[in-house]
C-alpha cells in the first residue's frame, strides 16, 4: 500500500482543489446538474467510461477487468446538499459532507488509475448518487437496475468530533432508521369572533405536537419522535384557519423499533388532530433503514485502516441516530455485502449545522482507505462465500 500513500501525499493540493470546487457547486436533491457536469469533466480526464441518466443526475462509472469473471465491487458517494439559512441567506449548502465524499471517491478512482491498478478479475463500479437527503436517491439507482450486478459495496461518511477524532477511522457506521412524515389538516374557516362556527387547525396542531411528545417506546432502544414543521393560516389574524400542515422526524436504532414507532405516532396524530372535528392525513415522505453489520466487510476495512494509517487509527463503529439511505441498497438487494466507512475529521459543530467545518487533511485519509479497501476486496473476495 506504499504506492497509495505516496500518491495521496503527492496530491494533497489536488484533493483540496476538487473538494473546494464541489463545495461551491452545492445543489439540493434532484437538482445536481452542475455537480454532475463537473464530475463528468473530471471523469473524462481520468479516462474511464461512465453512464448518465435523463431522469436524475446520478453517474455510474464502470471499470471492467480483462476477465469476464470475478466480483463486482462498487464505491458510492452522495451528491446533494441541504437548503439552509446561512448567515441570513437561504441557499444550497454542503453541511453534511457530501462534497467531501464525492471528492474522496473521485480521487480514489484517479489514485487507482495512476498507480496502475487493474480489476483483472471482475469489475469496479462507482456510483455518484443523487438525492440522499430526500431518502429516495438510492431507490432511484436500484430501480434503474444499476446495482443488480454488485457483490460488494463501500460508502464513506465524515464523522463529527463527538464520535471520533481526526486520524481515526471505523470500518462501519451503525446508522439508525429514519422516517419523515408529512401531515395535512382540514378544518372549517370562520370569523375570529365566532370560533364556535369553525374548526381551528391550529388547535389540531397543538394537540398533535402534544400527542407526538407523549408517545412512549421501548426505553432500551434509542429512538425519538418530534414535530419539526408546522404551518397554518394566511395573512389575516382574525380568521379561524381551515388548512394546516406539519412534519414529523422519527428516529430509531433498529428497523423493528422504527416500525413500532411509525404505528404509534401515526395513530396518536390522527386521534389527537381529529378530536376537534378536523380531518387529518399522514403520509410517509421518506424512510431510511437502519444499518445491518457485515463482519466480513468490516474485517477488510479494518485491515486497510491498519495498513495505511496504523493500528491505532482503527476504532469501534459509532452507533448514531442519524439516517443514511446507503443502507437501502442491502435491504432491497440481499446479495450485496456492504459497509459504510466512518472517517474521523474533527468535524464541528455538527452535521447539518450551517457552519459545519472539518479538518480537510482527512480527505487524503479517506482516499487512502478507499483505495486500499478496494484492492483488498479484489484480492480476498474470491475466497469469500
Amino acid at each position: 500500500m506504499l504506492v497509495i500513500k505516496k500518491w495521496v501525499n503527492e496530491n494533497d493540493d489536488l484533493l483540496l482543489e476538487i473538494y473546494d470546487k464541489l463545495h461551491n457547486l452545492a445543489e439540493v436533491s434532484w437538482k445536481e446538474a452542475r455537480t454532475r457536469e463537473f464530475l463528468c469533466s473530471e471523469l473524462d480526464k481520468i479516462d474511464l467510461p461512465y453512464q448518465t441518466f435523463e431522469h436524475h443526475y446520478g453517474i455510474v462509472v464502470t471499470w471492467k477487468g480483462s476477465s469476464g469473471e470475478g466480483p463486482t465491487i462498487a464505491l458510492r458517494a452522495d451528491m446533494d446538499a441541504l437548503w439552509q439559512n446561512v448567515d441570513g441567506i437561504w441557499k444550497s449548502n454542503h453541511s453534511c459532507g457530501h462534497d467531501a465524499h464525492m471528492a474522496m471517491v473521485l480521487n480514489t478512482l484517479r489514485c487507482l488509475k495512476e498507480t496502475n491498478f487493474q480489476p483483472l478479475d471482475g469489475c469496479l463500479k462507482v456510483i455518484f448518487q443523487p438525492a440522499e437527503e430526500s431518502g429516495k436517491g438510492a431507490k432511484a439507482i436500484i430501480d434503474d437496475g444499476l446495482v443488480d450486478d454488485i457483490d460488494y459495496l463501500l460508502g464513506i461518511h465524515v464523522r463529527p468530533k463527538i464520535e471520533m477524532r481526526f486520524g481515526e477511522v471505523s470500518p462501519a457506521i451503525y446508522h439508525g432508521a429514519a422516517t419523515l412524515l408529512k401531515g395535512r389538516i382540514k378544518g372549517i374557516q370562520a370569523h375570529g369572533s365566532r370560533p364556535n362556527m369553525g374548526i381551528n387547525v391550529v388547535d389540531s396542531l397543538g394537540a398533535i405536537i402534544a400527542a407526538v411528545n407523549a408517545v412512549t417506546v421501548d426505553p432500551t432502544i434509542p429512538s425519538s419522535a418530534k414535530v419539526t414543521q408546522v404551518k397554518a393560516g394566511g395573512d389575516n389574524i382574525n380568521i379561524i384557519p381551515d388548512e394546516g400542515e406539519f412534519s414529523i422526524d422519527l428516529r430509531a436504532q433498529t428497523n423493528a423499533a422504527m416500525k413500532n414507532l411509525i404505528e404509534k405516532v401515526t395513530t396518536a396524530v390522527k386521534y389527537a388532530g381529529q378530536a376537534n372535528g378536523a380531518d387529518v392525513t399522514v403520509e410517509n415522505r421518506a424512510q431510511m433503514v437502519a444499518a445491518e453489520p457485515n463482519r466480513f466487510m468490516e474485517s477488510i476495512i479494518n485491515e486497510a485502516i491498519c495498513e495505511v494509517l496504523g493500528k491505532n487509527s482503527a476504532v469501534t463503529p459509532p452507533i448514531t441516530p442519524g439516517g443514511e439511505d446507503f443502507h437501502f441498497y442491502t435491504k432491497e438487494r440481499k446479495n450485496i455485502q456492504a459497509t459504510m466507512i466512518g472517517l474521523g475529521t474533527d468535524l464541528e459543530p455538527g452535521l447539518h449545522h450551517p457552519k459545519m467545518h472539518f479538518n480537510k487533511n482527512s480527505l487524503g485519509n479517506g482516499v487512502a482507505i478507499l483505495a486500499a479497501s478496494t484492492i483488498l476486496l479484489f484480492e480476498k473476495a474470491r475466497f469469500h462465500n
